[in-house]
């Protein structure tokens, strides 16, 4: 009837809203979807959508990728990799050329590591693993 992985999901939703101290009620309406359909979900017999699930994560004020690893629509080593990315391109204190600098080292011990990279490691303004350092050259004083 219902599979491992929608089973699991279900499960999981069930003891983050009861930790959340949330009724069924309250996390359908602040995720905006019917409380027959949640709980539908929390028994395992439906699989939402990654939009479900994506509203989901928000009311209950959790990462949505953790919800895609247990709906089966990741794979848990893509959301480590996409944890440590959002990390680093969330933090405030480097600039972006060494947001990037970091991300392609990042992707360079996956890659090494046996690691398969699903998308890039940076944004399409990045600059190259290798030119990225020596684009930080002091100026040159005459």
């Amino acid at each position: 009837m219902a599979s491992l992985h929608v089973g699991n999901l279900g499960e999981f939703l069930r003891e983050q809203r009861r930790s959340a101290q949330l009724s069924l009620r309250q996390l359908a309406d602040a995720a905006g979807v019917s409380n027959p359909y949640l709980s539908q979900i929390e028994r395992g017999l439906r699989k939402p959508s990654a939009e479900i699930l994506q509203q989901l994560a928000r009311a209950l004020r959790i990462s949505a990728e953790t919800l895609y690893v247990r709906a089966g629509i990741l794979d848990e080593k893509e959301q480590a990799g996409l944890e440590v990315r959002s990390a680093i391109l969330a933090d405030t204190s480097i600039n972006e050329q060494q947001k990037q600098v970091l991300l392609q080292i990042y992707g360079s011990f996956r890659k090494e590591n046996g690691h398969t990279e699903d998308g890039p490691t940076e944004d399409a303004s990045g600059p190259e693993a290798e030119d990225a350092p020596s684009t930080e050259t002091k100026p040159q004083t005459p």
